[in-house]
């Protein structure tokens, strides 16, 4: 299972960042089993279905999607893309610039964790 983070770059385009999320995290608390507490904003649980792909979007705020059964692939400017399945992690941190795109391959849910206001 991987962790994606998405960013903007100097270019104002989104980047794409790809970790192990074992890697990822600092597992420091409880014998080294979890990670410190980390401040939320909210949560919305999100049902994507097969409609039409989503054109060129920033994300509304920086925040984790955690994909429980949705399969969904996100596209950059570049014309690169990744594909995120039950199990991975999103780190949506491109708020500004061109973003990306989604295109929903296998219905499901993700849950949006906001970060911030």
């Amino acid at each position: 299972m991987k962790l994606v983070r998405l960013y903007t770059g100097d270019d104002n385009e989104t980047h794409i960042e790809q970790h192990d999320q074992m890697d990822y995290f600092d597992f420091t608390e409880r014998n080294n089993t979890r990670t410190a507490v980390q401040q939320t904003h909210g949560i919305v649980f999100a049902k994507r279905d097969t409609d039409a792909p989503v054109k060129f979007h920033n994300a509304t705020k920086r925040q984790y999607g955690l994909y429980l059964s949705a399969t969904v692939e996100l596209g950059m400017g570049d014309g690169s893309s990744v594909v995120m399945e039950p199990g991975d992690i999103l780190l949506a941190e491109d708020t500004t610039g061109h973003g990306h795109t989604s295109k929903v391959l296998k219905e499901g849910m993700v849950i949006f964790v906001r970060l911030e206001d």
